[in-house]
């Protein structure tokens, strides 16, 4: 089984690209970080983190282009792909990614007067859009 399942905040606004016949794909930078300990013999452990590319297809990643920017906390529910590549100096390159299956917004939205309520994902059939979030 590959699942990756990761809670952390967006690094940088994402980058979304059209490729083929319209279809969207988008990359986000997502930190996640596990907090420091103290050890009982008094040693300080800090806080360590982590940055994961994480790729969306489609209406995902028409959403993300939306609604996630910099400083959103997200939970991210995916597969790790592995690739390599050669860079324009042809240094063999290793990269690893997440490509997400399900993504949910954590960060509570603004409350903007007049601002204009749209529904994160697509509402299911049984679901009314004015239930609220869809997630």
């Amino acid at each position: 089984m590959n699942k990756v399942m990761l809670i952390g905040n967006v690094g940088q606004e994402p980058e979304v690209r059209y490729v083929d016949q319209g279809v969207a794909v988008a990359r986000i930078r997502l930190a996640t970080t596990e907090r420091g300990y103290t050890l009982q013999n008094g040693t300080q452990v800090p806080d360590h983190t982590d940055w994961h590319n994480v790729i969306l297809w489609r209406r995902m990643a028409e959403i993300v282009e939306k609604y996630v920017h910099k400083g959103d906390k997200l939970y991210v529910e995916g597969r790790i792909r592995y690739t390599t590549y050669d860079d324009k100096q042809g240094q063999r390159r290793y990269q690893t990614e997440i490509w997400a299956d399900n993504v949910e917004l954590l960060s509570p939205k603004p409350a903007a007067a007049g601002a204009v309520n749209e529904p994160l994902a697509a509402p299911q059939p049984d679901t009314k859009p004015d239930e609220g979030l869809p997630f």
